[in-house]
């Protein structure tokens, strides 16, 4: 099943059809984690009214997932189709490069629609490292984790996965709203892409042939500001020689953040983030192939 859908994935993306007609799961799980943060993010305890969020938003991913499984391995197939994300990602990551390559106020545009960072000021080494970091990031969260969950717990951790990561991105920041009221999402989230996000950068640096960079990529990856995005990221950073992270700017504040593979090339631009791109489907294909052999071994086993 989960081969099926991650094929299915790749040949359908998004369809601009359905999604302008139906709203789109993650629309409906935002809708659904915006109303609990209008409904219980207010007042004293707001720790424990975050908690409370979470709790009610797995509750009702695993109820979903369960319902869904009992329709049956097509609907089951083609929900996970629909929550994994590697066209869409690859596209976007994409536009990127088209924009750079057209202007810089173009390339701070497309880059704007995938990363939280200030764009207004960017040049186009900034651009192409703020694409390939989400890259890496999406290639986890979007792709990888969401699979993993999807094999381990079937559809229910495939929902509980997407919801969680969904309240995460909404919530889970330290801003004097969220701060109290999102820990407990962002730590959950920061839990289910523990394995995912280990995952991932090993397959980029086992594949790219960067295992012999790994304890680099494991220091990198302990010095990044998340405690799961440094693994994807910093092995993408060698498997393309380009230096990642640095110095960016949030809310017009700059944070003076630790590079990532400090010695790789800093000049870059459209090029790199295609090769980004490329880098992306190659590590698709390789888990895909994992994925089936594990289908037709594992039975004879």
């Amino acid at each position: 099943m989960l081969a099926a859908a991650m094929l299915l994935d790749a040949v359908l993306g998004e369809p601009d059809w359905l999604w302008k007609r139906l709203p789109h799961p993650a629309v409906l799980m935002g809708r659904a984690v915006a109303a609990l943060d209008r409904l219980l993010n207010r007042g004293d305890g707001r720790l424990s009214k975050g908690a409370l969020a979470v709790a009610l938003l797995a509750l009702a991913a695993l109820t979903l997932g369960e319902i869904l499984a009992l329709l049956g391995p097509l609907a089951e197939c083609l929900v996970a189709a629909v929550l994994l994300a590697q066209r869409s990602l690859v596209q976007h990551v994409q536009a990127v490069a088209g924009g750079l390559r057209a202007s810089v106020a173009e390339g701070r545009r497309t880059v704007g629609r995938i990363v939280s960072r200030d764009t207004e000021t960017m040049d186009e080494s900034q651009i192409a490292r703020a694409a390939i970091e989400s890259a890496a990031e999406n290639l986890s969260d979007g792709v990888i984790a969401p699979a993993f969950w999807f094999l381990v717990l079937g559809t229910p951790g495939l929902v509980l996965y997407k919801i969680i990561n969904t309240a995460d991105s909404m919530i889970g920041y330290r801003t004097a709203r969220h701060e109290a009221f999102g820990k407990v999402a962002a730590r959950a989230d920061d839990l289910m892409n523990l394995i995912p996000a280990r995952l991932t950068g090993l397959l980029i640096a086992l594949f790219t042939g960067q295992m012999r960079h790994w304890s680099e990529i494991a220091a990198d990856a302990r010095r990044h500001k998340s405690p799961n995005a440094g693994w994807p990221e910093a092995a993408m950073a060698r498997a393309l020689d380009v230096a990642l992270a640095g110095p960016r700017s949030y809310d017009g504040a700059l944070r003076d953040l630790p590079w990532v593979n400090g010695s790789g090339r800093r000049r870059i631009g459209a090029g790199e983030i295609e090769a980004a791109a490329r880098l992306l489907w190659r590590i698709w294909l390789v888990f895909l192939a994992l994925i089936v052999a594990c289908a037709l071994l594992l039975p004879l086993w």
